[in-house]
């Protein structure tokens, strides 16, 4: 007889073996999910049967459906993969349904954790900012778009700091570090409201991935977005229509060749005859729809972090900069300059963009400046 089929190795396993840190040794790779209410979450853990069976909830599914099955335990319990941990603003435990928006609902984060964690040799740990009606284009809004940084913008990383900087104390069977190793974005809804915000989200979006990347620190970190496909095919609305577009353009754009993906969800969409709301917006709370989004970013994921490992981005020094004049001072670090348009981004210490005419610098920072940030090394 096998030792593994031995009745008492089942309770060694699921006694001894549960209570040892899994994969210990290694550094928890962290991926971050970002976006407003579809990120959050609403897809239906449990369905009502007088509506139309149940169909459309994560339950169904299980019991209906083999590719879901490996949800649940023999017994009909919820799986908790001791692999992949989750972090949702007042949440957090190990992965398993009930992370969406309230404790019976999903976001992409179930599809997506069960993708990376069969994946990862090292365990996972999912940081999960999301709030809903929110917009890329004013409340997520990066500092390298100008004007007000978004205030969800900075709260984002400032919850996925705290986390990071308590990793002990918020999860204590990390005892071996951490690697930042992807980001996921799926959001879209309320740009698409407005036709401004619809013409500026390509260009918003192309400054959410820079800024993210500088903010953490990993110069070609991973980035998966889902778009909002939430019409499906038959979407004919030009804003909508204009929001997936340009969430489709930077995996087209040479500046994010091989570390960039856009997935496609109008696949995804399911009506509702067969899910347990009307809301279309937030994809009729269906979960097989959320599971699906999630899976496949997941495999995106899994495609980029195989052919673009993660480096430390080159920080630039921070420079004492001097006006015209040598009147006034400030201190920030050289972003960008535009030799054609003679115009100088400097990221100030506390994160703020400034961008200004190269003539209004002193002599000796216009030379810092047009050598790359290199005069006087």
């Amino acid at each position: 007889m096998k030792i593994s089929s031995h009745p008492w190795f089942a309770i060694f396993s699921a006694v001894v073996l549960s209570a040892l840190p899994l994969r210990a040794g290694q550094p928890v790779k962290v991926f971050i999910l970002a976006g407003q209410s579809n990120m959050v979450g609403a897809g239906r853990v449990e369905g009502d049967p007088a509506r139309n069976e149940g169909q459309g909830s994560l339950s169904y599914l299980a019991e209906k459906d083999p590719k879901y099955k490996h949800l649940k335990t023999g017994s009909g319990k919820w799986v908790e993969r001791d692999d992949v941990s989750i972090w949702f603003l007042d949440r957090k435990g190990e992965l398993a349904p009930g992370f969406g928006s309230n404790g019976g609902t999903i976001g992409p984060e179930l599809g997506f954790g069960n993708v990376v964690g069969d994946a990862c040799d090292a365990p996972v740990l999912l940081i999960k900012t999301a709030w809903g009606g929110k917009s890329l284009a004013v409340d997520f809004r990066p500092p390298s778009s100008g004007g007000t940084v978004g205030p969800f913008y900075t709260e984002m990383f400032t919850h996925v700091k705290a986390v990071l900087e308590n990793l002990k104390k918020e999860f204590p069977r990390y005892k071996d570090g951490y690697e930042i190793a992807g980001f996921g974005w799926h959001q879209g809804w309320n740009d698409g409201c407005d036709m401004g915000m619809s013409q500026e989200y390509e260009e918003n979006l192309g400054n959410l991935i820079r800024d993210v990347r500088k903010e953490l620190g990993v110069e070609n970190l991973p980035f998966v977005i889902a778009d909002s496909g939430f019409g499906g095919k038959g979407e004919t609305n030009d804003r909508r229509l204009m929001i997936r577009a340009a969430q489709a353009a930077p995996a087209k754009s040479a500046k994010f060749k091989g570390n960039v993906i856009c997935v496609q969800t109008e696949d995804f969409f399911r009506p509702t005859e067969v899910s347990p709301s009307n809301q279309g917006y937030h994809w009729n709370g269906n979960a097989e729809t959320y599971y699906l989004i999630g899976e496949a970013m997941g495999e995106a994921m899994k495609e980029l972090t195989a052919t673009a490992t993660p480096r430390p981005a080159a920080a630039a020094p921070v420079h004492l900069f001097r006006n015209a004049d040598g009147s006034k001072t400030f201190k920030g670090q050289l972003d960008a300059y535009d030799a054609a348009t003679k115009k100088v981004t400097v990221r100030l210490e506390n994160g703020r963009i400034l961008k200004f005419d190269l003539q209004h610098l002193h002599p000796d920072d216009q030379e810092f400046v047009t050598s790359g940030g290199k005069a006087g090394e």
